[in-house]
């Protein structure tokens, strides 16, 4: 446990502390020790206000793709995992084994054909790009099924039919407060997973204005190289550090959803 923390926390303690200095003591002092002037302030203000404040855009792209594309899946992967342990239908069996195989396939493995499918369809370079693929989410799928199956029992459902409440109805207002904790964990993985998504945009997206934080924090980092080339790895590493922060907001907010909803069918009574 002392390696594992050490070998977690040692990356983290320097990306704080290197967003405090500027880019001479950053390339001047060592990295997990406090040097030259205290610069984070103006670090966060250089960072906003860069390249014409290009930095607000990707954070607002971000926020885009998280939003429609984290939100849009953890729905889906909500609705159809519901449907799918709930309601039996012939070549459920096969839906499961399809399933299993499209957890088991990489992401990069599908980026080539993906990417080419979008370019026939003419969405490249367009928003739509980066979203509608973060719409699918197999993991996210099968975690519904395996927490519905478990916590939502079957006479619950029925005792809403025999009071007269629709299949829709059931879905909206029992069923998915049953499933809150298997909701939450499943929007913490998509919305993580889509915050963090950098192969899929990168070669999506060729227009700057369009690129989330990840690609265009590493094109700010891409500029140290070349003729000409003018270094901001503090402007980089304190843009990093704003990454971040809305993830380590949401665990903080939501763990207690997720743990619950990790554990939910461990025990047996």
């Amino acid at each position: 446990m002392a390696v594992y923390l050490l070998y977690t926390l040692v990356p983290l303690v320097w990306l704080l502390i290197s967003a405090t200095k500027t880019q001479q003591a950053l390339l001047t002092t060592s990295g997990l020790s406090f040097g030259g002037p205290f610069a984070l302030v103006d670090n966060v203000v250089q960072t906003f206000t860069h390249d014409g404040g290009i930095f607000l855009r990707w954070l607002g792209n971000t926020l885009l793709y998280v939003v429609v594309g984290a939100g849009g899946a953890t729905a889906l992967a909500t609705a159809a995992g519901y449907g799918l342990a709930k309601y039996p239908f012939r070549g459920r069996n096969a839906v499961f084994a399809v399933l299993l195989g499209a957890i088991a396939i990489p992401g990069t493995a599908l980026a080539v054909p993906t990417f080419l499918l979008f370019s026939n369809l003419g969405l490249t370079n367009t928003p739509w790009a980066v979203i509608i693929p973060s719409l699918v989410s197999p993991f996210g799928l099968y975690l519904i099924w395996t927490y519905t199956a478990e916590a939502v029992p079957d006479e619950l459902l029925e005792a809403a039919r025999i009071d007269g409440a629709g299949e829709l109805r059931i879905f909206l207002t029992v069923t998915l407060r049953v499933l809150l904790p298997g909701v939450v964990t499943v929007a913490l993985f998509t919305v993580v997973s889509t915050w963090n998504n950098y192969f899929l945009p990168l070669i999506m997206l060729s227009e700057p204005g369009w690129y989330p934080l990840t690609v265009g924090l590493n094109q700010w980092s891409a500029q140290a190289t070349g003729v000409g080339a003018q270094p901001i790895y503090h402007l980089v590493i304190t843009g990093s550090v704003i990454t971040i922060v809305p993830l380590v907001a949401a665990f903080l907010l939501l763990q207690r959803f997720w743990q619950s909803g990790l554990t939910a069918g461990s025990v047996k009574r």
